[in-house]
């Protein structure tokens, strides 16, 4: 199983907004982009994901941005992982009214496939973003160096 990008960034996304808990300042779609080196366009499409999902809090215009709109206890890895991706079928089998595989009624590698899935889930559900933020001051670090670098070139 391999997780899109869109999940990627969003998990990225969320790490960034919870090492800038407790900043006056909110955090800005310019911001993550610098931090990461990725696209402001997409970028946008995963806040307005996060935000529609109650994830991330928005504000427009002059001194906009986003936070956390809840805690990181609060924001458990697998729902982030199950609400970003949107087809979690490793197989074709695993898909709804796709039964076109001439085995399907003697195959037990769905069996297996499925398992496997449950155990990915069982770990990611037992984390929260407060797992992901432990080495918070290396990720304070890291954004801090990719601003610098930001403010170099306007």
């Amino acid at each position: 199983m391999r997780l899109t990008t869109f999940t990627d960034y969003t998990l990225r996304v969320l790490i960034y907004l919870g090492t800038q808990q407790g900043e006056a300042r909110r955090a800005t779609i310019g911001d993550i982009a610098t931090a990461y080196g990725i696209s402001e366009n997409h970028l946008m499409k995963i806040v307005h994901h996060l935000a529609q999902q109650g994830y991330v809090e928005t504000t427009r215009g002059k001194g906009g941005g986003m936070r956390l709109a809840r805690t990181p206890e609060e924001i458990n890895i697998g729902d982030v992982v199950r609400g970003a991706e949107e087809d979690l079928a490793v197989v074709e089998c695993f898909q709804k009214d796709n039964q076109n595989c001439p085995i399907v009624h003697a195959c037990t590698l769905r069996g297996i496939l499925g398992s496997a899935m449950n155990a990915f889930f069982e770990v990611l559900d037992s984390h929260t973003l407060t797992d992901l933020l432990k080495p918070r001051r290396q990720f304070m670090g890291i954004f801090r160096d990719s601003a610098g670098r930001r403010s170099q070139f306007p």
